[in-house]
Protein backbone atom coordinates (compact mmCIF):
# COMPACT_ATOMS: atom_id res chain seq x y z
CA UNK A 1 0.00 0.00 0.00
CA UNK A 2 1.34 3.41 -0.97
CA UNK A 3 1.70 6.06 1.66
CA UNK A 4 0.05 9.45 1.45
CA UNK A 5 2.58 12.24 1.08
CA UNK A 6 2.18 15.80 2.24
CA UNK A 7 4.37 18.85 2.53
CA UNK A 8 4.06 21.58 5.12
CA UNK A 9 5.41 25.09 5.07
CA UNK A 10 6.00 26.43 8.57
CA UNK A 11 6.36 29.91 9.97
CA UNK A 12 8.47 29.96 13.12
CA UNK A 13 8.85 32.55 15.87
CA UNK A 14 12.13 34.47 15.66
CA UNK A 15 15.04 32.66 17.34
CA UNK A 16 13.05 29.39 17.64
CA UNK A 17 14.05 27.94 14.25
CA UNK A 18 16.74 25.57 15.49
CA UNK A 19 14.60 24.30 18.38
CA UNK A 20 11.64 23.60 16.07
CA UNK A 21 13.93 22.03 13.45
CA UNK A 22 15.27 19.60 16.05
CA UNK A 23 11.77 18.74 17.37
CA UNK A 24 10.53 17.99 13.85
CA UNK A 25 13.21 15.31 13.49
CA UNK A 26 11.63 13.50 16.46
CA UNK A 27 8.35 12.95 14.56
CA UNK A 28 8.62 9.60 12.75
CA UNK A 29 6.23 10.60 9.94
CA UNK A 30 8.33 13.65 9.08
CA UNK A 31 10.82 12.25 6.59
CA UNK A 32 12.55 15.42 5.38
CA UNK A 33 13.09 18.86 6.91
CA UNK A 34 14.56 21.87 5.09
CA UNK A 35 15.27 25.34 6.48
CA UNK A 36 14.16 28.13 4.12
CA UNK A 37 14.73 31.82 3.53
CA UNK A 38 11.71 33.83 2.54
CA UNK A 39 8.04 33.85 3.46
CA UNK A 40 8.29 30.49 5.26
CA UNK A 41 11.01 29.23 7.59
CA UNK A 42 10.83 25.43 7.22
CA UNK A 43 9.60 23.00 4.55
CA UNK A 44 8.95 19.43 5.57
CA UNK A 45 7.78 16.21 3.98
CA UNK A 46 5.28 14.00 5.80
CA UNK A 47 4.53 10.37 4.96
CA UNK A 48 1.48 8.68 6.48
CA UNK A 49 -1.09 5.98 5.78
CA UNK A 50 -3.71 8.35 4.36
CA UNK A 51 -4.57 12.00 3.87
CA UNK A 52 -6.52 12.22 7.15
CA UNK A 53 -3.45 11.01 9.03
CA UNK A 54 -1.37 13.79 7.49
CA UNK A 55 -3.88 16.32 8.84
CA UNK A 56 -3.76 14.72 12.28
CA UNK A 57 0.05 14.84 12.30
CA UNK A 58 0.07 18.53 11.38
CA UNK A 59 -2.56 19.42 13.98
CA UNK A 60 -1.49 17.20 16.87
CA UNK A 61 2.28 16.83 16.42
CA UNK A 62 3.55 19.86 14.49
CA UNK A 63 1.33 22.82 15.40
CA UNK A 64 1.78 22.05 19.10
CA UNK A 65 5.55 22.60 18.94
CA UNK A 66 6.41 25.81 20.75
CA UNK A 67 7.61 28.32 18.18
CA UNK A 68 5.42 27.15 15.28
CA UNK A 69 3.16 30.11 14.54
CA UNK A 70 1.59 29.10 11.21
CA UNK A 71 1.41 26.12 8.86
CA UNK A 72 0.37 25.61 5.26
CA UNK A 73 -0.17 21.97 4.29
CA UNK A 74 -0.01 20.64 0.74
CA UNK A 75 -1.11 17.12 -0.17
CA UNK A 76 0.68 15.31 -2.99
CA UNK A 77 -1.16 13.48 -5.75
CA UNK A 78 0.01 10.53 -7.80
CA UNK A 79 -2.45 11.19 -10.64
CA UNK A 80 0.31 12.49 -12.94
CA UNK A 81 2.50 9.42 -12.50
CA UNK A 82 0.18 6.68 -13.59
Amino acid sequence: MEKAIGFALLTISPLKEKEVYNKLHEISEVTEVYPLFGEYDILLKIEAGDIDSIGDIVIHKIRVIQGVTDTKTLISTRSLTG
